[in-house]
């Protein structure tokens, strides 16, 4: 079997079975793993997870003393939900009274209710009865034994799922971003905690089949998370969480069935995490590469400040001084790696000229170098008037701010400064070199 004719469903029935109920449940589980993710929820749902084996294994341990069928689907996912469900309000009654914290009460009931399970799975093994083999792809999954029966619970349950997650996003958006202004407008937010926590039971529920109980939360958190470092809207990362974990569920499932070996449940956790790495590594505006570059690019136009302000200076002081590049690179700091790139792009936008060795503002340089000239002379009178700091101590908080803060924050301090203080207003205006001996 090739993985093409895994992921294009046609490797046999039972392969493409495993591969819709899988991106079934990945595309309910992605899309319900934001607000899981924003309102906090993770580890809660993590312990939930971990507390359903008691009641898979409980479950089973009934229906063997009632002569019912063993191993039915339905009853197994009832039990886990039961027991889920009670790990939840167990976590809220631990943290009521202040006494636990939030995460010691995760842990605590998280680490018990595995206990419990993994001792009911040991008196499982022990009843003589058929049908306990496979009860422990609870734990890990067990995609490959999924029936098409299995498959279309599972698919009802995620469809219902993210049929309620369409229904109440608006709700369930301001429930997670603030909840004090959902209560002041009139939200049910007690209730609504209380939906998205039986929506994430449900969808925990729906995926132990195919991917256990461990991973079941990866596959809620990590394509939230893959989708929050592409986009800051909502409304977005909502449906690109879903599309996101349904392609991991569908690869995965596809590796697993291309390569016998691969548990289906670990293989779709892992091209999860492929897809979650790319996006941190790519992200436009998150990404790891991202951030370096606008770093990079703050630290040389930081260098690039500097060096104008130094040229300027040394203008304002003598017109006719000559000023070459070892100089400049001197006085504004610039590190090797700046001295090789920063004489080439000042260069290359026209903001200085070279001849003979000797370096000059060009016009476009020189009114950058006043502008920039300004801005570093206000924000230091500012902070003078402003904040009390003495001159050296102003000048070293205005290199600091200068470069980072929006110029609609400079018109506030330049505005605070006309009505509170016009004078130093006065003494950051910066004319031309040469031209300040003539200003009356």
């Amino acid at each position: 079997m090739t993985l093409l004719e895994a992921l294009l469903f046609s490797a046999g029935y039972n392969a493409a079975v495993v591969a819709l109920g899988c991106a079934g449940f990945g595309l309910a589980a992605g899309a319900l793993g934001c607000f899981v993710l924003l309102r906090g929820r993770a580890l809660i749902a993590d312990a939930a997870a971990h507390a359903t084996l008691p009641g898979v294994a409980g479950a089973f341990i009934l229906a063997a003393l009632a002569g019912w069928e063993v191993r039915s689907l339905p009853l197994l996912l009832v039990g886990a939900a039961t027991t889920a469900a009670v790990a939840v309000l167990l976590v809220g009654a631990l943290t009521a009274g202040g006494r636990i914290r939030d995460d010691a009460a995760m842990a605590l009931v998280l680490s018990i209710g595995f206990g419990i399970g993994v001792v009911l799975i040991s008196v499982v093994q022990s009843l003589p009865v058929g049908g306990q083999a496979g009860l422990k792809g609870f734990i890990l999954g067990q995609a490959a034994g999924m029936s098409a029966a299995d498959a279309r619970m599972i698919g009802l349950l995620a469809a219902l799922a993210l049929l309620l997650v369409t229904v109440m996003f608006r709700p369930l958006a301001a429930l997670c971003f603030d909840r004090e202004f959902a209560a002041a407008v009139g939200l049910p937010v007690r209730a609504l905690d209380l939906a998205l926590l039986g929506l994430m039971l449900a969808v925990t529920v729906a995926g132990l089949r195919a991917v256990g109980l461990i991973l079941v939360v990866a596959l809620m958190v990590i394509p939230a998370a893959t989708a929050r470092l592409l986009t800051e809207r909502l409304e977005v990362m909502v449906p690109l969480a879903a599309a996101m974990g349904a392609l991991a569920a569908w690869l995965g499932a596809g590796l697993s069935s291309a390569l016998p070996g691969l548990p289906t449940g670990a293989t779709i956790t892992l091209v999860a995490c492929t897809l979650f790495v790319a996006a941190l590594l790519f992200a436009p505006r998150r990404g790891v590469l991202a951030f370096a570059w606008r770093q990079a690019m703050l630290s040389l136009t930081v260098a690039r400040d500097h060096a104008l302000r130094v040229a300027f200076e040394a203008a304002e002081r003598s017109p006719a001084a000559p000023l070459d590049w070892t100089d400049l690179g001197r006085g504004a700091g610039w590190s090797a790696w700046q001295r090789t790139l920063l004489p080439r792009w000042m260069g290359a936008a026209g903001w200085v000229t070279e001849r003979a060795g000797q370096v000059a503002l060009t016009p476009s340089g020189l009114a950058l170098a006043r502008d920039l000239m300004r801005r570093h002379r206000l924000w230091e009178h500012y902070m003078q008037a402003a904040g009390g700091l003495a001159p050296a101590a102003a000048h070293r908080a205005a290199d600091e701010v200068e470069h980072t803060l929006p110029p609609e924050v400079m018109r506030e301090a330049e505005a605070w400064l006309r009505r509170h203080d016009p004078a130093r207003l006065a003494e950051g205006e910066v004319p031309p070199p040469g031209e300040a001996e003539r200003a009356p």
